[in-house]
């Protein structure tokens, strides 16, 4: 898709784009990734650091003066902004550090119009819809953030439509629960890594509350394909799309699927609510995705489950 053009992308050390990376490596691309390496790791990029054709450049995508000296350099054709907080359990501990994203997005925006790039990508999150009003969850519902996570990411989606107004193609694309290899597992991290790791160390799941809350998994190959369709169509410009399978999985379920493909004999551990005011319900019409960029997810979750056992088998 992306053959002999120079993508640029923020938090490119990270879980998601590290896996986009390797794929616009893939097709020829020249990348250029900037990240400051908190919660992105080098080794997310081994294979990306061999290439001529990739730059790491370790920069806090926040600090408008060095994101402005690597747009003036590298002049990139497209720009993709995952550059954030991540991480449930971090945003809402901390969660004042997640307003100094919003400096970030300034930035790139402005940049990304000043140097003439074709094409932007924001990934905004499903975290914006807060607790649903309605199920599945449309483009067009009324939004309802309950965390600055929300909020930052929501203001995000506003950047695009307003510099998309301004002549800057754009695209805001609403990730659900991508997972897959890579994926922090720690116990800042994310729900299926750490269930993961919990069950190879011999222990069971630990749930949180009762296990009944919903989540929409989607695994990290089709995350790209969704994201790599969404930013060279002309279709999603000033477009906000919502990408996921479209199939809920309750928390104990997953916990016991992953049980499962050990096949261990235990039960899920429950515990307390972890935090106060997590969301319950998830869940997302992907028809839009469908309608704009022709893609429906390849990867059935059992099948993206067995790939990121192996992987952390292997790790």
């Amino acid at each position: 898709m992306l053959k002999g053009k120079k993508v640029l992308i923020t938090g490119g050390a990270g879980f998601l784009g590290s896996h986009l990376i390797d794929r616009l490596l893939s097709e020829g691309a020249s990348v250029l990734a900037i990240d400051d390496l908190s919660t992105g790791r080098r080794a997310n990029l081994k294979k990306a650091l061999t290439c001529t054709s990739f730059e790491l450049v370790k920069s806090d995508a926040n600090d408008g003066k060095n994101l402005e000296s690597v747009f003036k350099r590298f002049r990139p054709d497209y720009a993709i902004h995952y550059a954030a907080v991540v991480g449930v359990k971090r945003t809402q501990e901390r969660p004042l550090t997640v307003l100094a994203d919003l400096d970030g997005i300034s930035s790139f925006f402005a940049l990304a119009k000043k140097y003439h790039v074709k094409k932007v990508a924001f990934a905004s999150s499903s975290e914006v819809y807060g607790e649903p009003i309605k199920m599945p969850n449309r483009e067009d519902d009324p939004l309802n953030p309950k965390t600055t996570y929300g909020v930052v990411k929501a203001v995000g989606e506003e950047f695009v439509k307003v510099y998309s107004d301004l002549g800057l193609a754009g695209t805001a694309l609403r990730f659900f629960n991508v997972y897959g290899p890579r994926q922090d597992a720690s116990n800042e991290g994310f729900v299926v890594g750490r269930f993961i790791q919990q069950v190879l160390a011999g222990k069971p799941p630990t749930v949180f509350g009762d296990g009944r809350q919903t989540r929409d998994f989607i695994y990290v190959d089709d995350n790209v394909e969704a994201v790599l369709r969404s930013l060279v169509s002309p279709r999603t410009n000033g477009e906000v799309i919502n990408i996921v399978r479209g199939k809920p999985c309750t928390i104990e379920q997953l916990a016991e699927r992953v049980i499962t493909a050990f096949g261990k004999k235990m039960k899920p551990k429950y515990v307390a609510p972890r935090i106060a005011g997590e969301i319950r319900y998830r869940h997302a019409d992907g028809s839009k995705m469908k309608k704009l960029i022709g893609f429906t997810p390849k990867i059935e979750f059992a099948d993206g489950l067995r790939r990121t056992i192996q992987w952390h088998r292997e790790k």
